[in-house]
């Protein structure tokens, strides 16, 4: 259940529920097209069959000709085969194995004295353009739909829903970060004084989860599509799996405003460090993460308000409080009120 309610949350998503649909419509049209109900060919025309079977009618063809003299429906016969009827031909007369030789060069004279090689049969010529030409396009660009198709569940198997288990039967990161987020108690903001906030999440990074990514849908109580918000790795330190991350990236999204509102929140040792701060400026106001502080991020008509229920620095070779072992952050998001 956890992964199911952790899927139909990031389905919330316009992008990715846009991507999932595109995915499952395709997969269901190729079955419905080749399972439920497949395309049935009725009455086709000989110039649809393949090399083999358009010389054996072309024999059929020339052998009725010698038995009942009939020009009329010999030449229907032959226009049937539309432009491959002058290649079966030659393929014919040039095969050791054919017998009446004079028969069958006397017949192929017959029938382009009838009707010009060039102009056999305009129609099948647009025939052979639509069935020669188009099939195979068809077949490529569905080919390419479906490498695409694949690709798309990959990457969202692997961006967004993340390994879900690790080897030994231990928890995963995501696991533990999951676990982690559910046991921690969301802040009532109703005894605080506060409005109760239209969205509220809470969201865990744990070590080992290089594909930290979470985003969060914001809706109206009416079910509007308002924007959306999250968090991400933005920087690390040192080298090595698994990543140490040294800051995360909050991020709000507004549908009424142009710009994206972000700030980065860093280590201690990161906010301290110069030449860290400089790499990371240009991604938005940079703040220390500090324990139950919290940060604000507005936009036109939207504030999120970010708060580290729980912090955690990792040890090891690095610099003291330098990367994060775990980071739970809560995040609740309030309309803005509209001045004047």
């Amino acid at each position: 259940m956890d992964i199911v309610n952790k899927l139909l949350e990031k389905l919330k998503n316009p992008v990715l529920a846009a991507v999932v649909a595109l995915v499952v419509g395709f997969f269901v049209g190729l079955m419905w097209g080749w399972v439920v109900q497949p395309v049935e060919w009725v009455d086709a025309s000989p110039e649809l069959l393949n090399a083999n079977f358009q010389r054996e009618y072309l024999r059929m063809t020339i052998d009725s000709f010698l038995v009942n003299s009939d020009t009329t429906l010999a030449l229907q016969r032959w226009q049937n085969l539309g432009v491959n009827a002058n290649q079966r031909m030659n393929e014919i007369s040039a095969d050791p194995r054919s017998q009446n030789k004079a028969a069958i060069d006397g017949f192929a004279q017959l029938m382009n004295a009838a009707v010009p090689a060039d102009v056999a049969n305009p129609a099948s010529v647009e025939g052979e353009a639509a069935t020669g030409g188009m099939f195979p396009t068809l077949r490529y660009i569905l080919i390419f739909v479906g490498i695409v198709a694949v690709a798309a569940v990959g990457f969202f198997a692997i961006r967004v829903l993340r390994p879900l288990s690790s080897k030994g039967g231990t928890p995963s990161a995501v696991q533990q970060s999951m676990q982690h987020s559910q046991n921690t108690e969301k802040t009532n903001y109703e005894d605080m004084g506060l409005a109760t906030p239209i969205t509220q999440a809470m969201t865990t990074y744990i070590i080992g989860d290089d594909l930290y990514d979470e985003s969060f849908s914001i809706e109206s109580q009416a079910g509007e599509f308002m924007g959306e918000f999250g968090v991400g790795i933005s920087d690390t330190i040192g080298v090595g799996d698994p990543k140490k991350v040294t800051a995360l990236e909050i991020w709000l999204f507004d549908k009424n405003d142009i710009k994206t509102a972000t700030k980065v929140l860093m280590s201690e040792h990161a906010f301290k460090n110069p030449e860290i701060v400089q790499r990371l400026e240009a991604k938005g106001e940079l703040v220390m993460v500090k324990p139950h502080e919290p940060v604000k991020l507005e936009t036109e008509t939207l504030q999120l308000l970010v708060t580290a229920a729980d912090l955690e620095y990792g040890s090891g070779p690095l610099p003291v409080n330098s990367y994060f072992d775990r980071a739970t952050l809560e995040l609740a998001v309030w309309p803005k009120a509209v001045s004047g």
